[in-house]
């Protein structure tokens, strides 16, 4: 009997990225919703064609969106704020959901667990959910029309969509699931009555650090899904990580149980040795790993399978990814300027559908094992063995790096040597990636432009914003970073050890693909990086300039790292490396210096017992990076879409002397992990959400810096967008900010007049 084999998902954008092109070809107004929708259409057959053309035996449907897969289910179940009920048709709302309007704050966004990969926030109010359109359905009978494919519909699960839910009002989070259970009873015996096979509703909640007594809500709600659609076999899909409460989950009333071997292998290990598996059951095996880029040991593979069949039948097991395949690119075959090495050693999306089928067919044949022949010349390559790498290691982490002296009178320092204002008031570091520039940079590339004209093109541009900037009288300047591309690939193309792919292309949020790099090797410092760009604009203004590097720790979270050594050791590297760019820059001149982390929180373990091994060599890695600077030399970090009330410590730690957060989207409540913390440091508010092209009045602005003052001291406190501006047009830019210094102005005016009343009356 053939072994079963299945995939989660599947990547949306296309191998050319077909995806992002339609999308904002129909924003731009360049295409109809006609033509959006035909070529949507043709993305998402071409996606399941070539999985069925693989060999899979279940294929995912309705896992394709047109923006997100969270935003989809929000809108199926009519669960849309009422600031968009007229932003117009269907089309219309969904993506003024997520992207705002000029009327409306768009819904938040945050990460999908410890990826890279964003998704809105569905927000739960008093509105009534209802099924408005069963999507599963829909993609189910499309993939069989038109591909006679007997898909597998996937949606999230009732327990995962509210648990990453916003929810508003007096209801429990109990209530709100029961609230749905009618909803998705309705969907699966539609989708029985039309003789659907299997569904998975992916569940990866349960893997974290769930309570006891939510064990019983699901048990309850899976009873009832169960009995609603009796005859549909129900998949249950875990990821990211180890099941907890294992015993009871697998006692579901479900067919299947999708476990991962790769992230979770530990935990599940684990439990299969205590608990075993139940006969009655499905096991999906996610033993390739759907989150990196690196081919699969097919002996190690082959060994973890037979271990599995010692808890489960053959005729009882699917082979398939660990997670979705939304977090690798497409195919590996159209990268052409890779080392063979490297690229032998690679598996996208498509290779890793051949992994699935082929070590099915090894298992149930048993056909050869092919050797990993480029991985293990990669591993013994001097590229991964490199001394002078492991001696500088091993001089800078024989002590622990710190600043040499405490915040408290580095601050006393910092305000005499810059002379801030209260409410200081900079941006996150990039400015608008026009077309010119885009242009400009490719024509650098291909040789169509001298490497002197470009860089007489990219001092033009800085001299332009650094007047503007001026213009808008900010504090602290920035010089645009106009030469850069993706803020971790510009820095990976300039150190030993990091590839870059020319289709390598992943989505990130909406619309924004970014090309991981591939940490292959020892990362070493090769020459210096921004110092020329940041030296020329401090040239060009008395005002202080930041100089900009991206973190070790986002580098890491943001690549696909090399597999052979602990994650925390590449860090090093990286921080290594960083920490000369750092030295450099502050022998240049420049006094401010911001080491963004937006990746820290994402890296978090999605176990707690596992978050202080992390947060250490997480906070480590920056202090190498930064520690070692003049005591008035001002570091800032950034990190924007993250929950902070749970690790405001650790930010301390990094002893940044400023850090920016993000606070439009979630309308202010990051606040709220200040207003329970007291934190002693300089904090910078993204007063505006730069992912919308809603610019905020100066009134929604000022209301934002009055709400933070309420717990946090104005002299610690800067203004700022919530993250880069490089997505935005120049006009948008430059009103957005307008708006910003006035309404910093207005607070400042307020507060400083409220002091002199206070100093009169107490004279």
């Amino acid at each position: 009997m053939k072994i079963m084999n299945s995939n989660l998902g599947y990547p949306r954008i296309g191998a050319e990225r077909e995806w992002k092109k339609a999308l904002e070809a129909y924003w731009e107004g360049r295409i109809n919703l006609n033509v959006l929708h035909a070529e949507m259409k043709r993305i998402r057959l071409s996606n399941l064609k070539m999985q069925q053309n693989s060999g899979i035996d279940l294929i995912p449907v309705s896992d394709f969106t047109y923006y997100d897969h969270m935003l989809d289910m929000a809108q199926m179940f009519d669960i849309v704020p009422s600031r968009f009920r007229t932003a117009g048709k269907e089309e219309e709302i969904y993506f003024a959901m997520a992207r705002g309007t000029e009327e409306a704050v768009a819904c938040e966004m945050t990460k999908w667990f410890n990826t890279n990969y964003h998704y809105i926030v569905p927000e739960l109010s008093d509105t009534v959910p209802t099924l408005v359109r069963n999507r599963p359905l829909e993609a189910y009978r499309e993939a069989k029309t038109e591909l006679g494919i007997e898909g597998k519909p996937v949606i999230v699960g009732p327990y995962t969509f509210v648990k990453l839910s916003k929810h508003y009002g007096n209801r429990s989070f109990a209530d709100w699931v029961r609230q749905f259970v009618p909803l998705y009873a309705r969907i699966l015996q539609e989708l029985e009555a039309e003789g659907v096979r299997w569904v998975q509703l992916d569940e990866p909640c349960l893997v974290m650090d769930i309570p006891a007594e939510d064990m019983e809500l699901i048990t309850d709600v899976y009873e009832q899904l169960h009995q609603a659609a009796p005859q549909l076999h129900l998949l249950l899909q875990t990821y990211f990580e180890g099941i907890e409460h294992y015993e009871q989950v697998v006692s579901l009333p479900v067919q299947g149980i999708g476990l991962d071997f790769v992230h979770g292998y530990e935990t599940n290990r684990a439990n299969l040795t205590r608990w075993s598996f139940p006969q009655d059951k499905w096991l999906f095996a996610g033993i390739i790993d759907g989150r990196n880029v690196w081919a699969a040991d097919q002996e190690q593979k082959c060994n973890l399978l037979s271990e599995l069949l010692q808890y489960v039948t053959s005729s009882r097991l699917s082979i398939q990814p660990s997670c979705s395949l939304l977090h690798v690119p497409v195919r590996v075959s159209q990268e052409e300027t890779l080392d063979p090495v490297i690229k032998e050693s690679l598996a996208f999306a498509e290779e890793k559908l051949s992994e699935v089928v082929q070590l099915g067919e090894i298992l149930q044949k048993g056909g050869q094992i092919a050797p990993l022949e480029a991985r293990r010349q990669l591993a013994k390559s001097p590229l991964r063995n490199r001394a002078d790498v492991q001696q500088d290691m091993a001089q800078l982490l024989s002590r622990e790096p710190m600043r040499s002296t405490p915040f408290v009178k580095r601050a006393v320092l910092q305000q005499e040597y810059f002379g801030f204002q209260l409410l200081p008031t900079t941006t996150i570091g990039s400015f608008p990636q026009s077309s010119e520039v885009r242009q400009a940079r490719r024509d650098w590339r291909q040789g169509k432009l001298t490497e002197e004209a470009y860089r007489t093109f990219i001092r033009r541009k800085i001299e332009e914003w650094i007047g503007i900037q001026e213009q808008l009288q900010l504090d602290v300047f920035v010089h645009g970073e106009f030469e850069r591309t993706d803020m971790v690939e510009f820095f990976g193309e300039k150190l030993d050890g990091i590839a870059f792919t020319q289709n390598g292309w992943v989505q990130s949020y909406g619309s924004r693909c970014v090309k991981p790099p591939l940490i292959y090797g020892d990362v070493a410092f090769v020459k210096l990086m921004t110092v020329e760009e940041v030296a020329f604009a401090n040239t060009l203004t008395d005002k202080p300039v930041k100089g900009m590097l991206t973190g070790p720790v986002t580098i890491l979270n943001w690549s696909f790292v090399r597999d052979d050594i602990p994650r925390e050791q590449v860090c090093y590297q990286i921080a290594a490396a960083l920490r000369r760019e750092v030295t450099a820059l502050e022998e240049a001149g420049i006094d401010v210096i911001q080491v963004d982390e937006p990746a820290l929180r994402e890296g978090l373990p999605l176990k707690r017992k596992r978050w202080t091994a992390y947060l250490d060599w997480a906070v480590r890695s920056f202090l190498l990076t930064t520690s070692h600077v003049k005591d008035t030399t001002q570091i800032h970090t950034h990190m924007c879409y993250s929950e902070f009330h749970d690790m405001i410590d650790a930010i301390s730690q990094l002893d940044a002397d400023v850090i920016s957060i993000e606070t439009s989207r979630s309308h202010g409540e990051l606040i709220q992990a200040f207003e329970d913390r007291i934190y002693d440091k300089g904090i910078g508010l993204g007063v505006y959400d730069i992912h919308s092209p809603r610019i905020p009045t100066v009134t929604e602005m000022a209301h934002m810096i009055e709400r933070a003052l309420r717990v946090l001291s104005p002299r610690q406190l800067w203004v700022n967008p919530d993250c880069g501006l490089k997505t935005r047009s120049k006009e948008e830019v430059v009103a957005a900010l307008e708006s910003m210094v006035e309404a910093a102005c207005l607070v400042r005016g307020r507060f400083l007049k409220h002091e002199s009343l206070v100093e009169e009356r107490s004279e």
